[in-house]
């Protein structure tokens, strides 16, 4: 019997999600009434519910009408996790804007169903207290926010985001920190502060597309370093390439990359810092998907165990709190002064006015709260995603299994062109990314990135449908 009073459904959910995956319990038998539960677990009638509705949320068991609760997922029948990749042996130059830019040509597009947005949609973020956060925001700034801001930042922001970092596994101060309009401002302050145009920078590969487009808008060449879709960058082909290609800088998503989702495991964190050092380069470190973890506790970053400055870690509140607000920041290390110096030149500051009211909501402690609702809510929508696919997908298909983020990779039959089947799907009303534009060889095109940001609804599960019936056809 569950003694703790906190959280008591979550307690029964979780005990019985593991008879689920030791086979305690298999697929299509049929569990306890919710009366009978009540009685087993000496909890209420509506705990005994609450139980069952949260595991019916994330897809592990079924309702049948007049009939009870039934087994419905069995964690071992799952498709296979996609491949590493192959290592490449030169950097490239960067060639793949128009492929992106005919990709997302359709997002503002209300009738379509996008699969290719990797951010949680406008429902499930809480956009009226951040409007009130603005209005707060606007009372309380000097001349109602029209005037500019310091070139470091707004402190109210810097200070929280400070307050954040224990999470993180370090402790920083507000002075650490430089405020950019989004995470690729951040990126793209930071790369500039430490390349040159023609120097050769290591990314993950498949890489998101945006850093891709980064790179090819500052001259940069870029070598795609191998990455397991759960650990990350190979460490030791990238200890090789380092003085072999001679790279610059290396630009790495460490927690819940886009699009494998893996995450580099924290004494992988610790050896990719100790070779940075070694080597005297820089680490840009985009932690943008790090606070939208599915685990007990938040991953730490490679920032925590940098002692030479180094680690340049870049952040945004775009995809956990408000896209549309822009509001991002970096702790460039040592190179801090540089970053400065190419904000000024490029922007001057950042607006007022949402900074402020980010660094409001912060302040009075919501922030934490709209990330348990929003991390629960992502994690129930990756299984519901990840189940629908192994049902509707051939059997040959091979799937990503992330432990955060918003997306997944999927790895299709060789003979499967991904682009193909984005022009068919674009004819039935569905977008989702094309496996190509997440590399400058030409690989991925059998792969595809699906988000699973919006909530489970029946027209998401049509529209998977109906891309395993295109498929199926290809």
């Amino acid at each position: 019997m569950i003694k703790t009073a906190d959280h008591l459904y979550l307690q029964v959910a979780d005990n019985i999600e593991q008879l689920i995956e030791k086979e305690v319990m298999k697929m299509g038998e049929k569990l306890p009434s919710v009366r009978m539960l009540s009685k087993q677990q000496g909890i209420s009638l509506t705990t005994a519910f609450q139980a069952y509705y949260h595991l019916e949320g994330k897809g592990l068991i079924e309702s049948r009408p007049k009939s009870g609760y039934y087994i419905r997922r069995n964690m071992h029948k799952m498709l296979p996790m996609p491949d590493t990749c192959r290592p490449v042996k030169k950097a490239s130059e960067v060639t793949v804007s128009d492929m992106v830019m005919e990709v997302f040509n359709h997002t503002a597009n209300e009738n379509i169903l996008k699969f290719s947005v990797a951010a949680p949609p406008v429902g499930i973020l809480p956009a009226a207290k951040m409007a009130k956060a603005v209005i707060h925001a606007m009372r309380q700034l000097p001349a109602n926010g029209i005037w500019y801001e310091e070139l470091q930042g707004n402190a109210l922001l810097r200070g929280q985001i400070a307050r954040l970092s224990l999470t993180w596994g370090a402790v920083y101060s507000a002075d650490d920190i430089v405020t950019t309009s989004g995470c690729m401002d951040a990126l793209t302050l930071c790369m500039a502060s430490v390349t040159q145009p023609g120097d050769t920078i290591a990314l993950e590969s498949p890489a998101y597309y945006g850093t891709l487009q980064l790179a090819e808008s500052l001259g940069l060449k870029v070598l795609e370093v191998p990455t397991h879709p759960v650990t990350g960058v190979d460490l030791d082909y990238l200890d090789k390439a380092i003085p072999k290609h001679k790279i610059k800088a290396c630009l790495f998503v460490t927690n819940f990359n886009n699009p494998l989702g893996c995450c580099m495991p924290d004494t992988h964190k610790q050896a990719l810092v100790a070779m940075i050092e070694k080597y005297d380069i820089a680490l840009i470190e985009d932690d943008i998907y790090g606070d939208l973890y599915f685990g007990k506790q938040r991953p730490v970053s490679c920032k925590s165990f940098d002692k030479s400055g180094n680690v340049l870690l870049c952040n945004s509140f775009s995809k956990s709190l408000a896209p549309g607000y822009r509001v991002g920041w970096t702790m460039p290390g040592k190179y801090k002064d540089k970053v400065l110096r190419m904000k000024q030149h490029h922007s001057i500051a950042c607006a007022s006015l949402p900074h402020a009211a980010i660094g409001h909501f912060l302040e009075i402690g919501r922030y934490d709260f709209h990330l348990r609702n929003l991390r629960k809510q992502l994690h129930t929508q990756s299984l519901r995603y990840s189940q629908a696919i192994c049902e509707y997908f051939p059997e040959s298909t091979r799937v990503s299994r992330p432990q955060g983020g918003v997306v997944l990779w999927i790895e299709l039959d060789d003979h499967i062109n991904t682009f193909e089947l984005f022009q068919q799907a674009l004819k039935n009303k569905i977008s989702f990314c094309p496996g190509r534009i997440f590399s400058l060889q030409n690989r991925y095109n059998n792969c595809l990135r699906i988000s699973y940001g919006n909530p489970w609804s029946r027209q998401v599960d049509e529209g998977l449908k109906t891309l395993g019936k295109l498929i199926r056809k290809m």
